[in-house]
């Protein structure tokens, strides 16, 4: 009987494991995310876990009084490709290393080299130029927003960086829809890590640090960073050929905060990596999918 019963229910057996295969395949669509490179490798494989001798720096977190209500309001938006359970998710899935350890210390010591190094136009184009970049939802919502013509400008930054100055959201209004999604939802996670996790900025941590700007939200992960990396891993969906400009192009979003002695390298890295895991939570998404297919008959 046992027998007769698995045979009748093999058509659906096999049915059941082809579906699973495709959901598989599906999330498998996005270019695997490259190893670690250059000083986020070296820095990350330190002890990140807490340092006895420095254990008074575990106490200190992003202090209250300078969050912003603007950035808190992102929190409660609701996600275009993401589901609200895999907001949850990903919010879990990343962690920095403890204030007081050994990583953390060669980081600080890290930024404090670059505050010896860095040049006056490696400060000018970390604070006029790179820093003003990224694209923000509320100011598309109406036209006359006075931010509204350079948000979309913005939006195409890295598109523009690499493929010529004809890439435009006018030109391109289906790749547009997409990366407005992408990016709703990008900072959607940017500010449910940061308010999760409440990391201090390294400012906070090191008295000796003079950075360029202060920021009023917590450190981890880099918003600009995060924001970088997935438009470079989306826009590298659609030009596969272009995904090493298109990274270098994040590469130096995410180094630029380190010049300006507001994040830690960690806070890059840890961008980088949930932006490709939040891609890969796209993927999933049907609509993130159409969307995805009609940007790329555009660059056909």
């Amino acid at each position: 009987m046992k027998t007769k019963i698995f045979k009748g229910n093999s058509t659906l057996l096999m049915v059941i494991i082809l579906l699973i295969n495709l959901h598989s395949i599906t999330a498998q669509k996005i270019h695997p995310l490259e190893p670690a490179k250059n000083h986020y490798k070296t820095l990350q494989e330190l002890d990140g876990a807490p340092n006895l001798l420095r254990e008074t720096l575990d106490k200190i977190s992003f202090p209250p009084a300078k969050f912003s209500s603007g950035s808190l309001i992102y929190t409660m938006i609701t996600p275009v490709y993401l589901t609200p359970n895999q907001v949850t998710e990903l919010k879990g899935s990343i962690q920095y290393p403890a204030n007081s350890s050994d990583q953390t210390k060669a980081e600080l010591d890290y930024l404090l080299e670059w505050q010896k190094k860095r040049t006056k136009a490696q400060e000018d184009r970390a604070l006029n130029v790179l820093a003003p970049i990224g694209y923000w939802p509320h100011a598309d919502i109406l036209e006359t927003h006075p931010r509204h013509k350079q948000n979309l400008d913005y939006l195409f930054y890295e598109g523009k960086t690499v493929m010529g100055d004809k890439t435009t959201a006018k030109n391109y209004p289906a790749t547009a829809k997409l990366l407005k999604g992408i990016t709703k939802d990008m900072r959607l996670m940017e500010f449910t890590v940061k308010y999760h996790l409440l990391r201090a900025r390294p400012y906070h941590l090191e008295p000796k640090l003079k950075p360029l700007a202060t920021i009023s939200s917590p450190s981890f992960a880099s918003g600009h960073t995060l924001w970088a990396y997935i438009q470079a891993f989306a826009w590298s969906e659609l030009i596969p050929e272009k995904r090493k400009e298109f990274l270098e192009v994040a590469y130096e979003v995410g180094e630029s905060r380190e010049i300006m002695g507001i994040h830690y390298p960690s806070d890059e890295e840890g961008a980088r990596v949930l932006a490709h895991k939040m891609l890969t939570k796209m993927s999933l998404n049907e609509e993130f999918r159409k969307d995805l297919e009609a940007a790329k008959q555009e660059w056909k």
